[in-house]
């Protein structure tokens, strides 16, 4: 593996980086999170031009056919930048269906036409597929996110006590808003009363093809994750060198420096785990893959809380202000920090892999 970007994917961030700075600047951030749906049409269509949607999406499928490094350096811009919408939804629920071995809906996806949505999560907000308890197409479904602009759904259910996957357009189903912290995410429940839909996967093959969409989407999150911890931390700083107190910056005093200090050290660890990641993803073996992945959501998730309690506290009682751009990134890192497992999921999901390899070893000798 390199230990840096290539001269590509340097380009496709730094390309990005300033897309983000032109397009969804802070202002703009504010203005669509006060939208119904934190979505804005003419931004999404946008990111598809620049060919967004579908950097991981094959070339046969109309998409780009990057790997999962370009994915992560494009989500570390868009957490700089505190993009709004349902990116992330859609490129969790094009990773299911490729991983289905489908190529519905894809083209449209990578095009920008169509976006998506994945309904999981029940009342138990488990993210274990074994809780997944809703039969066939009626039900309920809880914390779906980006669920009133998605076009179709995939949806996780069980027939004859075996996982499923299916394809539900949005059309009739009941859909109703819910409580969210990040403000630039809709959170939404979802009725099904007998809806129709088109199988994508039963059995085992529905949860691979769950667990690769979970951990093509939480590597993305992670890097997300680390530029907005960048961001936070030059917030912080920038303040630290312009406030005085007692005739000094306050960057001058050492409970200051430390505290930055903690979050550089908690951003750089986050992105390089994230980027490890997503290099498994591309290169490793699923197994080391998967292991990976739950190292770098497991870290990220406690560091993006802690770089957002510093933020605020260097700021003091500035950080928590509307004016101020902070409390945007802290609810950003507080609802990522749970998406896709929180730390205590995944660090129990690493013990289940080693122990399962472990006895794999023990049975082959």
């Amino acid at each position: 593996m390199q230990f840096g970007l290539s001269e590509s994917q340097r380009i496709l961030k730094e390309n990005a980086r300033r897309f983000f700075a032109s397009e969804c600047p802070m202002s703009e951030v504010r203005r669509i999170a006060q939208t119904e749906t934190a979505h804005d049409e003419a931004l999404w269509r946008k990111m598809a031009a620049q060919g967004f949607p579908g950097v991981v999406i094959a070339e046969e499928a109309g998409g780009l056919g990057l790997g999962h490094v370009e994915l992560a350096a494009l989500a570390e811009e868009m957490g700089r930048a505190l993009a709004p919408g349902g990116f992330l939804s859609t490129i969790t629920a094009a990773a299911a269906i490729a991983a289905a071995g489908s190529r519905q809906y894809l083209a449209g996806i990578a095009a920008g036409t169509v976006k998506a949505t994945v309904a999981f999560l029940e009342s138990s907000a488990s993210w274990d597929p074994e809780d997944v308890k809703m039969r066939g197409l009626t039900g309920e479904k809880r914390f779906v996110p980006d669920a009133a602009t998605a076009d179709f759904l995939v949806v996780a259910t069980r027939e004859s006590g075996e996982l499923a996957l299916y394809l539900v357009p949005r059309g009739a189903l009941q859909i109703t808003a819910m409580p969210a912290l990040d403000l630039t995410r809709r959170l939404y429940k979802v009725r099904f009363e007998n809806a129709g839909g088109d199988l994508l996967a039963r059995g085992e093959a529905a949860r691979r093809a769950l667990e690769r969409a979970f951990d093509v989407a939480t590597v993305a999150l992670c890097a997300e994750m680390t530029g907005g911890m960048q961001k936070m931390l030059d917030i912080a700083v920038e303040y630290a060198k312009t406030r005085k107190q007692f005739g000094r910056p306050i960057g001058q005093y050492q409970a200051v420096q430390h505290a930055c200090a903690d979050m550089l050290l908690w951003t750089e660890s986050s992105r390089s785990a994230a980027y490890y990641a997503a290099w498994a993803l591309d290169s490793a073996s699923p197994p080391e893959a998967s292991m990976a992945v739950s190292i770098a959501k497991s870290y990220a998730s406690d560091a993006c809380r802690e770089v957002g309690n510093r933020a605020v506290q260097i700021q003091g009682g500035m950080g928590f202000t509307w004016e101020n751009d902070t409390h945007f990134y802290y609810r950003r890192a507080k609802a990522s920090e749970i998406a896709f497992g929180d730390a205590a999921y995944h660090r129990e999901r690493i013990a289940r892999m080693v122990f399962d390899q472990r006895l794999a070893g023990t049975t082959a000798g």
